[in-house]
């Protein structure tokens, strides 16, 4: 069994964050796969799909010389357009609600002394927190997106200068701890919102009795190292497809059809199906992410380390 309220280093929520799948991955991703499959199919086929037909007519339309030609397929196609784009909004957000909470929820209960959690406990666990839920939604897209997105916009056109390259690699990592600790927090305890927002920022960057050395920097370099593992992973899936499409393209006589789309046909199937694999791995590693953000949160709780652990030897001294 993994304790989860304690302090940890650098390198410990790398290996811990590995040896919780190790210890309870194979309940994890059958609850994960039970509560979210569903939603993770339809919405890596209406992207795909979609954006193979949008990519398609724009690249058609521009090898034929026609100008306007993806201008006027919006406009013949405006409403079917308007409702795929109103139901992938509707998917993602559904998605997303998913992906975040579930790992907090999960992580709530093994760390509660649970030893296996049942597909009907998350669901419940959802259900109990509908009302928070849509609180939290409201209040990251209301006050935390649009303020990264300014932070990260900044970022961007300092890249003029050299130095918004370094802000990104602080702002990124340090704006994903503090909305992974925002919903730790939220859920694991009776906050409202901007209390629970409070935290998470300040949490970054000292403990609570505040005579201990900053935390920024093991977290910052945790969640780095996630990042990474996670795009080397995913960038497989992405530029195995690019290096057979530019294959074919060197090594095939032109024929017109597919210099008009190359989308079409077998290497159309094959790019889509690996950028399809793309979207899941990505979307399946963000768990190790989220689980390496809930160790870092659990270590920020040092007001409850002590208590658990007494929790804990009480345990012990019962069960003997």
């Amino acid at each position: 069994m993994m304790q989860f309220y304690k302090k940890r280093e650098f390198g410990a929520f790398i290996s811990d964050s590995f040896n919780f799948f190790k210890l309870y991955g194979k309940n994890y991703f059958k609850n994960y796969i039970l509560i979210n499959g569903l939603l993770l199919i339809l919405t890596i086929a209406v992207v795909i799909f979609g954006f193979r037909e949008i990519i398609g007519q724009l690249v058609g339309g521009n090898l034929n010389g026609e100008s306007y030609y993806f201008e006027k397929y919006f406009s013949d196609n405006a409403g079917m357009l308007m409702i795929v784009g109103i139901l992938v909004f509707v998917l993602f957000v559904l998605l997303g609600i998913v992906n975040y909470l579930y790992p907090v929820f999960y992580m709530k209960r093994i760390a509660e002394g649970a030893q296996k959690v049942k597909t009907d406990e998350i669901l419940s666990d959802f259900k109990t927190n509908a009302g928070r839920i849509f609180k939290m939604c409201l209040g990251m897209l209301l006050i935390v997106l649009p303020v990264t997105m300014i932070v990260l916009g900044f970022s961007y056109l300092l890249l003029l200068i050299v130095i918004g390259f370094f802000l990104i690699l602080l702002v990124y990592p340090t704006a994903f701890n503090v909305s992974a600790f925002l919903m730790y927090d939220y859920f694991n305890t009776k906050r409202g919102f901007f209390e629970s927002l409070s935290y998470s920022i300040r949490s970054q960057f000292s403990y609570p009795n505040g005579n201990e050395k900053s935390p920024y920097w093991k977290y910052w370099g945790a969640s780095i190292i996630m990042f990474i593992i996670m795009y080397m992973i995913t960038s497989v899936f992405t530029f195995v497809p690019i290096i057979f499409m530019y294959g074919s393209i060197l090594t095939s006589a032109p024929d017109g059809n597919f210099e008009e789309n190359p989308f079409t046909g077998a290497m159309g199937i094959l790019f889509f199906l690996f950028y399809g694999i793309s979207i899941l791995a990505t979307f399946i590693l963000y768990n190790l992410m989220f689980i390496n953000a809930g160790l870092m949160y659990y270590d920020s709780r040092t007001d409850l380390h002590t208590k658990i652990e007494l929790e804990e030897i009480e345990t012990i001294g019962i069960n003997e």
